[in-house]
């Protein structure tokens, strides 16, 4: 019986139902699409690490200078190495491999750099014929000669370069090639960029000497992988690492986990914000619905009906709501999921298409869709239980009661305070504390938000509801008397609105901050004129004495990165690098001194931050230990000490190009940035064009000056908001959605009244305008405490963040007005089929609605 009028109920308003039932679908989409993506993006990777990895890689031991710039700084093996470990039992075959990212590719008819755009790197190196090659070459041949190279087909026709085209590879220098052929990978293009060429010559271009990068080795089933292992390594002694295949392939899936691992997350926590702000949709339905069915819920209670079996009833309706949703949106998700690939794929990263739905999948989805929907029906089923036989006797009209109203003050007002308590204490904190504080403060003050919602309705609609008389009469009178008819149906629309915009607001007030304070940051520290940086290596020396002749430069100051592991006096180990430049770099960089002095930096010395320098009890003067791997050591004095608060410097440790050249012997890393001054009286402008027209022939290289330097940083950080903006349109959507629900279920439940105000004489025209005026009022509502939420946020979260380089506070104004202007244009496109119905109604229809 229970079932029977349940479904009942839930089929006589489906179309009431229908909104609910697309905020239910879209949530669950994004997440079990989310999840679907993530499943097939890491299957993918899995299969084409397994299919490639050796049994066995040989390499040398990550110890000293890394894999950063010119062949002289990239780890190999000896030649003879491939013979030693090919003559170990067991091993099949052992091949020597020359593979680099530190080369840059570049089309020298167009003079630009060739590559993914997708941050995968170009891999440079020789071309093999082993078991488990990752591509085979499906046109033209094999490189054969020292001008011959094979390039990845998907490389190739984004590049549109074809057999017997022109390529370039720069490394230390620059080294013209022809394409002899055409490889095609046999699983998945993992976005990367693919260059092979015969041994001899990726030897010599690549690494200036006959050794390899690494020995990979196959073996033929008579000994384990960890068996090859230990014998390899006790064959050829210490400076070497053996990798087996499980472990390469644990090692790959960790560099790319890391960042399908981001997405994921970063997906999943705007779906859960879509499906929060669905429930209040869901809430202010279902809430309507019961009011709306008060007679009828009360007949059924006149006739043996209990509490106990009309809050089932209601719930029973969330259920069917919640699996219907569940189920569509699972399906949803699947096509979010090949939309996703296919972007990827248009990306460069080719996924696999056929999709890797695990158990987990529809478990989250149905968790996600049902769960949500009947903890948002649990309140209306409360509030329908609780309806009494004499209210089939009455109108509909909800009744009010006070105690609740005063239980949901005291709640909201404690909830706000702590919220507001803890927003203050962690702008004020100055350690790791912070970030909890916030996290709280955020959550508390939300909750105080959507708790006392409903009773900021009367007072502040009061005052963005009092123009509305004065500008549009009786129209704008009954708009506004509709939105405080009943408070916790607005609140609670305007809500789900308030959430996503104060997630806007927030974060733009953080990226603004973001902006604004590294440009300060360069203003007051940087004093070059220009910045020379850029592609995957080191800068060629060519490179930097064509800097240094352009006509119209002062000086250049070199900029090198040296890995090494630091030792203080208190025996802590921590593995850094060492930021070596020219003494003129003094002059370049305003150092934020808190101790010593920039000359003694540069003259045999290091600097600290303070924050290191507290941590291990440092004052100028004491040593510490470089030590640069291969057995190379030096000590240190600290020479200065520097502020913290600025992220040019934080956690940086500087020294001379000179001081690490005695510490490594004279082997020196290559240039990673250069920094350039325009002599006395130069235009500057005229400086940065020369600079430009110099660089030409080196593309992977970018000069900027100052201003262009702050572009470049503004133009990333956008990048990063505008991907927020589009995760978050699903929760605006969502939240739309729900105005127009509650404006929709509204005309419904107030059609007599609508009869009659026509019958009266209000016009089509009036009508629809009063459904528009409460659908603008409703949404600037939610646009109002959500800016002020943001706002608070916002401000917070850059205090917090002040001592990690947010010095300076940056309100988006702009964005701040757009939100409010954006509102109203929500409000408006959310109340276009409301008051479209509302105008079509027959007028003596309405008047005999029961």
């Amino acid at each position: 019986m229970l079932l029977k009028t349940s479904l009942r109920s839930f089929f006589a308003h489906k179309w009431r139902l229908l909104l609910s039932l697309l905020a239910v679908v879209l949530s669950v989409a994004f997440v079990s699409g989310t999840l679907v993506f993530y499943n097939t993006a890491t299957s993918t990777f899995d299969k084409l690490f397994a299919s490639t990895a050796s049994d066995l890689s040989v390499s040398k031991a990550k110890d000293g200078i890394t894999d950063r710039g010119g062949p002289a700084e990239i780890p190999t093996v000896p030649a003879g190495t491939v013979a030693k470990v090919a003559a170990e039992p067991g091993v099949k075959a052992a091949i020597g491999q020359v593979m680099t990212s530190t080369a840059t590719l570049v089309d020298p008819a167009t003079n630009k750099v060739i590559g993914p755009t997708t941050g995968a790197p170009t891999l440079t190196g020789n071309w093999t014929d082993g078991p488990r090659n990752s591509v085979d070459i499906t046109s033209g041949h094999a490189p054969q000669g020292a001008d011959q190279v094979v390039l990845d087909a998907d490389t190739a026709k984004k590049a549109k370069l074809g057999l017997g085209a022109k390529v370039r590879v720069i490394t230390d220098a620059n080294h013209d090639f022809t394409i002899a052929g055409i490889a095609t990978f046999r699983t998945t293009n993992p976005g990367a960029a693919l260059v092979f060429m015969d041994t001899p010559t990726a030897q010599q271009v690549l690494l200036g000497t006959g050794a390899y990068t690494s020995v990979e080795v196959f073996g033929d089933g008579t000994r384990t992988d960890e068996q090859l292992k230990a014998a390899a390594l006790a064959d050829l002694g210490g400076g070497f690492q053996a990798r087996t295949a499980d472990e390469q392939q644990q090692e790959n899936a960790s560099d790319v986990g890391s960042f399908l691992d981001f997405m994921k997350y970063a997906m999943l926590g705007f779906a859960v914000l879509a499906a929060g702000v669905g429930g209040f949709l869901i809430v202010n339905t279902f809430s309507m619905l019961v009011t709306q069915r008060t007679r009828e819920i009360g007949l059924l209670r006149a006739i043996g009906g209990s509490r106990s079996q009309v809050n089932r009833s209601v719930l029973t309706e969330g259920l069917i709501l919640g699996v219907l949703g569940s189920t569509l949106g699972l399906g949803a998700g699947l096509g979010l999921a090949l939309g996703m690939i296919q972007l990827m794929r248009a990306a460069g990263m080719n996924l696999d298409a056929s999709l890797d739905v695990t158990w987990t999948v529809p478990a989250a989805a149905y968790a996600v869709g049902v769960l949500v929907t009947l903890l948002a029906a649990f309140i209306p089923a409360r509030r329908a239980s609780r309806i009494t036989p004499m209210a089939a006797l009455l109108d509909h009209a909800a009744p009010v009661e006070p105690r609740a109203n005063r239980i949901r003050t005291v709640l909201g007002a404690l909830a706000t305070a702590l919220g507001a308590a803890a927003l203050v204490l962690a702008a004020r904190s100055t350690g790791s504390s912070g970030g909890a504080l916030i996290g709280l403060g955020v959550l508390a003050t939300l909750v105080g938000a959507v708790v006392l919602g409903p009773l900021l309705v009367s007072g502040l609609l009061g005052l963005l509801g009092g123009l509305l008389p004065a500008l549009f009469g009786p129209a704008g009178r009954l708009a506004q008397r509709n939105v405080t008819r009943n408070p916790r149906r607005t609140g609670s629309t305007a809500a789900a609105l308030m959430i996503g915009l104060a997630v806007v607001v927030g974060a733009s007030v953080i990226t603004s901050s973001m902006v604004t304070s590294a440009g300060a940051q360069i203003d007051k520290s940087v004093g070059a004129d220009y910045i020379v940086g850029g592609g995957n290596g080191s800068i060629a020396q060519a490179a930097v004495d064509a800097v240094a002749r352009t006509k119209g430069v002062d000086h250049v100051t070199r900029q090198k990165e040296v890995p090494a592991d630091l030792t203080t006096p208190d025996g802590a180990r921590t593995e850094s690098q060492l930021i070596a430049a020219d003494p003129s770099f003094a002059r370049d960089f305003r150092l934020p001194l808190a101790a010593g002095t920039a000359e003694g930096v540069f003259t045999g010395g290091v600097s600290v931050d303070q924050k290191f320098a507290d941590a291990h009890h440092l004052k100028v003067g004491d040593p510490i230990t470089a030590d640069y791997g291969d057995g190379r050591t030096q000590t240190l004095p600290v020479a200065a000490v520097l502020k913290t608060g600025n992220q040019l410097f934080d956690g940086n440790f500087f020294t001379a190009i000179d001081t690490v050249s005695t510490g490594l012997g004279g082997h020196l890393p290559g240039d990673r940035v250069l920094f350039a001054g325009a002599a006395a009286g130069a235009d500057k402008a005229t400086v940065l064009a020369d600079l430009q027209k110099t660089l030409e022939a080196y593309p992977q290289l970018m000069v900027k000056d100052q201003a262009g330097y702050k572009d470049m940083i503004r133009s990333q950080v956008d990048k990063l908001l505008a991907m927020v903006y589009g995760l978050l349109g699903l929760t605006i959507v969502v939240a739309v959605l729900g105005v127009v629900n509650t404006l929709a279920l509204s005309v419904v439940e107030r059609t007599r009244e609508i009869g009659l105000l026509r019958a009266i004489g209000l016009s089509r025209r009036q009508l629809r305008r009063v459904v528009r005026l409460e659908s603008v009022v409703i949404a600037l509502f939610g646009a109002v405490l959500g800016t002020g939420l943001g706002l608070a946020w916002g401000v917070t979260a850059r205090s917090v963040l002040a001592t990690q380089g947010l010095s300076t506070l940056s309100v988006p104004t702009g964005t701040v007005a757009a939100v409010l202007v954006g509102s109203v244009l929500i409000g408006l496109i959310a109340a276009l089929v409301p008051a479209f119905r509302a105008a079509r109604m027959n007028v003596l229809a309405a008047i005999a609605t029961d």
